[in-house]
């Protein structure tokens, strides 16, 4: 069964480099999972310079928008697993809903479930990233709204079954469930 660790911060808090180097630090084959979809050029640039960053790591990387809990199920060699991040796969899933105003708190729970029990019947430890994005105000519109309540949603669900949660402030992690690491 596979430790399960989550990092969670704002937005360019240095949560993505912390749990790049915890991966690096672990032994064994390495996966990078991602969820960011390429929406315009900045995002391309930003995706290229995260590849560049594990470049001669040791990483293998695969792109899944909606559908982790499948690569981490048919990917049983990688002892380190990096999913970046739970936060884009929220948002890629609410777009993805044919009424994304019907996607409920229930919905995004039972796939946040099903995400679990992959990453627990693997080997070694996943690395989960995610925003904590509950910590401003209060989104205008309703859409924002139920995007916030689902991200919270899954992130308490993860953070309830992991075995260690980090929250990065200003590049700084602190570790606020589990042994530090």
């Amino acid at each position: 069964m596979a430790q399960i660790i989550l990092i969670t911060g704002g937005a360019r808090s240095g949560k993505s480099r912390h749990a790049q180097a915890l991966a690096e630090a672990q032994p064994g084959k390495r996966l990078f999972l991602a969820t960011s979809p390429v929406i315009d050029g900045e995002m391309h640039q930003r995706i290229a310079r995260h590849q560049a960053d594990r470049q001669g790591q040791g990483w293998r990387t695969v792109e899944e928008e909606l559908h982790p809990a499948a690569v981490l199920a048919g990917n049983p060699e990688a002892e380190v697993v990096l999913l970046d991040c739970l936060t884009l796969w929220v948002s890629n899933l609410l777009f993805a809903a044919e009424e994304p105003e019907y996607f409920t708190e229930a919905m995004i729970a039972e796939l946040t479930e099903e995400l679990l029990g992959a990453a627990r019947q693997r080997p070694g430890v996943v690395i989960i990233v995610t925003n904590e994005v509950g910590l401003g105000i209060v989104p205008e519109n309703p859409l924002a709204r139920r995007y916030r309540d689902l991200i919270g949603r899954s992130n308490q669900t993860i953070a309830a079954a992991a075995d260690r949660v980090v929250l990065v402030v200003c590049g700084i992690p602190l570790t606020i469930k589990g042994e530090k690491s």
